[in-house]
């Protein structure tokens, strides 16, 4: 098996023909493997994890995801493969208002293939939140909604977890409930790889890659 989950050669994005929010950037990413990015406001770093979660088409280069060449696939294809290889952690946990978090992460399932009530309470209760499962999002605080997306995000066993600046909207004790919770994703073998600008967080992770003017800096 190709050791490398993700492999980025000369990847490019621009817009309009002529803003490049990446320039040529290339690394790899190794299955199980924890890598944060980061980089100043600007830096090409959500331009970056939507290349990753098949979101976009890159302009130029070459982007690997499991062996596939995804900047290859057409609209129709990027979508089935985002859906079977992809869990997505946003800031703005976008949860669908008029579901509970047991429909929430539920949906996910439905999405990808067949909706399982009982995996879909697990989850939920893995990430400590048995008391609320028939809790819709505005009867959650700002952690539980995170933890919620967490849930969502693993049911499906991603191959590969793209986390957007996911502590963003938390207070500290929050934030460090949904860091733990990451940490032991990540020591049971998942895939993550994290955009933050908080160097604390950067820190837990494997190695860091950080970006400069959609350029790769040194790490």
């Amino acid at each position: 098996m190709e050791p490398f989950l993700v492999q980025a050669m000369e990847l490019s994005k621009s817009y309009n023909g002529r803003v490049a929010a990446l320039n040529g950037v290339s690394f790899q990413v190794g299955r199980g493997e924890w890598v944060a990015i980061m980089g100043p406001s600007g830096s090409g770093k959500t331009t970056l994890l939507n290349l990753l979660g098949c979101l976009d088409h890159p302009t130029s280069g070459v982007l690997l995801v499991d062996g596939t060449n995804v900047a290859s696939l057409s609209r129709t294809e990027l979508t089935r493969f985002r859906r079977d290889t992809v869990g997505f952690v946003f800031q703005q946990f976008y949860l669908v208002p008029y579901l509970t978090a047991l429909e929430n992460v539920m949906l996910a399932q439905y999405f990808h293939s067949m909706a399982d009530q009982k995996e879909s309470q697990q989850a939920l209760e893995r990430v400590g939140l048995a008391d609320r499962l028939h809790h819709l999002p505005s009867q959650l605080s700002g952690g539980e909604q995170q933890r919620v997306c967490i849930a969502r995000a693993l049911i499906n066993e991603p191959k590969i977890v793209l986390a957007d600046e996911p502590t963003g909207n938390l207070d500290k004790a929050n934030e460090d409930t949904v860091m733990s919770l990451f940490k032991e994703r990540h020591g049971e073998g998942f895939t993550i790889i994290m955009v933050t600008h908080d160097p604390d967080i950067g820190g837990m992770a494997d190695r860091v890659i950080r970006l400069d003017h959609g350029r790769r800096a040194e790490d």
